[in-house]
């Protein structure tokens, strides 16, 4: 295995067709397709899946690319360093529930390394596809939350997985309303008061069950439910129809505006928000500037 086969099969998935790839790297298709071949031989693997249709990222090619573009991140800052090499594009890639200092902290990432290049993901995403994503690496950082309610499934899903959680931060769980809501004005709201309005939360696609639930307290029943993929959507939908989410309490001004507030929930509950990564995987120096970023959040909103 060699560095130049890597870079080959890189460059083959981001382009998704060998002819492609082959103008981009300058080379011969049959070379490339050999080149992939002798690779898949020695790994024992199927890197690419040969269809009618083209070429698919197997699973196992999927996990194999995570690590490939990690090692040829690596030797790049190697050759940037000791041969002054033109700096190539880095790759980094984040998986979260909806949570905007996550956002914040992604921002700050990208303003602390001001490249010319860079090829960077943010996912705000179902929280089944958050561990599946780090498990496979196509996400270095998840960031998710568990209670006394899911807690004992995530984890152990999260240990099967060879992941770790790290936490964030503990929160009282809090109601997020327009602040035009008519119940703005209390300085905490019972779940009774909430009765009569729509609840809003986001949809988790095949994992539907309470244990992925973004929300906590999924389970109680609820006459009026409307369920969102995306934060925007949610947030005109709580101005629009006086609907409410529950969450950390965590909000901010400066991504969501002033229509927006937080008010304390009156439930004996807690939620755990905290980071998940690859168990024996040294951070890339983006995901060591997220993880300072998150803290930093996390720490100015606590205060």
């Amino acid at each position: 295995m060699t560095l130049l086969q890597l870079k080959y099969v890189v460059t083959v998935a981001e382009k998704g067709t060998i002819s492609d790839a082959a103008k981009e790297l300058f080379i011969s298709q049959p070379s490339l397709t050999n080149a992939i071949k002798e690779l898949e031989n020695e790994m024992q693997i199927t890197i690419f899946n040969r269809t009618n249709k083209g070429i698919v990222v197997s699973n196992i090619g999927d996990e194999f690319l995570a690590y490939a573009r990690q090692v040829l991140e690596q030797a790049n800052l190697l050759e940037e360093k000791f041969l002054n090499a033109k700096k190539q594009s880095p790759i980094f890639s984040v998986s979260t529930q909806h949570y905007s200092f996550a956002v914040n902290a992604f921002v700050d990432v990208i303003r602390e390394f001001e490249g010319d290049r860079y090829d960077f993901t943010l996912r705000e995403t179902q929280t089944y596809e958050i561990i599946e994503d780090v498990t496979r690496l196509k996400s270095e950082v998840g960031i998710l939350y568990t209670s006394s309610k899911n807690e004992e499934v995530i984890r152990k899903l999260i240990k099967q997985n060879g992941l770790v959680f790290a936490k964030l931060f503990v929160a009282k769980p809090h109601v997020f309303i327009s602040s035009k809501h008519p119940l703005a004005n209390r300085e905490a709201i019972s779940l009774e008061e909430l009765e009569e309005y729509p609840y809003l939360s986001f949809e988790q696609g095949d994992y539907n069950s309470f244990y992925f639930s973004e929300e906590i307290l999924s389970t109680l029943d609820r006459n009026k439910n409307i369920k969102v993929r995306d934060r925007a959507t949610l947030f005109n939908l709580a101005i629009g129809l006086n609907g409410y989410t529950v969450s950390t309490g965590v909000i901010s001004k400066e991504l969501n505006g002033e229509n927006i507030i937080a008010r304390p929930l009156l439930v004996d509950e807690y939620m755990c928000v905290g980071t998940i990564t690859q168990k024996n995987m040294t951070l890339s120096r983006y995901g060591k500037a997220y993880m300072d970023a998150l803290k930093g959040h996390v720490a100015e909103y606590m205060r």
